[in-house]
């Protein structure tokens, strides 16, 4: 059954949760690797390519979510890393392949599945934003490949509102901007940490997007394995 709470905001966040970033970011790779013949320069096959980049992206983003680097961090040491165990690392390969990842990228517009479906739904009914910690122009091209602009009234990046997820600054951000109070909005991701974790350290209600099912104890108000799901609690 939908929630009695009235809310009149519902912020959402962007990548993994709306924007696929894995099948987007996946397709962009294996074309890097072919055009940059990265087998010949020691890395034998795409499958290790991904894998490497997975895990060293991971790692990096926490980083960051956590405040323990700046974003020019992962531009800079992203390509480094995953190039380094190769042993195929040098800068300029390194610099070419970052700057053709973060330009082709955000233009792949596979979204998560039913995330259309959701937003239609939920468009009309409710004021919809995005608060993402994702970088000012290159989530702004996500929106436009993935023709989700229409349905949000506003952006908030942790650039635009100086403070980035988890730290509740952003939140108060984007509440001001609709003139609401915590308990007016609801915030939807995938992140237990900037996510789930931001919006309880501004008070606002959740919603944990968990596709995968993973096991965790936090404390989320909901808790959704697929976005169609939002009929039944919105």
């Amino acid at each position: 059954m939908p929630s009695d709470k009235k809310y009149a905001c519902i912020f959402f966040d962007l990548d993994h949760t709306l924007w696929d970033y894995e099948t987007n970011s996946r397709e962009t790779l294996g074309e890097l690797y072919h055009q940059y013949d990265l087998q010949a320069k020691g890395i034998t096959t795409l499958e290790a390519f991904l894998e490497r980049f997975k895990a060293v992206n991971t790692h990096l983003w926490e980083l960051y979510d956590t405040g323990r680097i700046a974003s020019e961090v992962i531009r800079r040491e992203r390509f480094k890393q995953i190039l380094e165990p190769f042993h195929a690392y040098n800068e300029k390969l390194s610099e070419e392949l970052s700057t053709d990842y973060l330009e082709a990228c955000p233009k792949k517009g596979s979204l998560m599945p039913y995330a259309i479906e959701a937003l239609e739904y939920l468009h009309g009914k409710y004021s919809l934003s995005v608060i993402t910690n994702g970088f000012e122009e290159i989530q702004h091209t996500k929106l436009t490949s993935g023709n989700l602009h229409k349905y949000f009234d506003h952006i908030v990046t942790s650039q635009k509102a100086g403070h980035k997820k988890p730290a509740k600054e952003i939140f108060e951000f984007a509440l001001k901007y609709y003139a609401i109070g915590n308990h007016e909005a609801i915030m939807i991701g995938d992140n237990l940490i900037t996510d789930m974790g931001g919006s309880r350290n501004a008070s606002i209600d959740n919603i944990f997007y968990n596709p995968e099912r993973s096991a965790h104890e936090s404390i989320v108000t909901h808790e959704i394995a697929c976005l169609l799901e939002l009929r039944q609690i919105l």
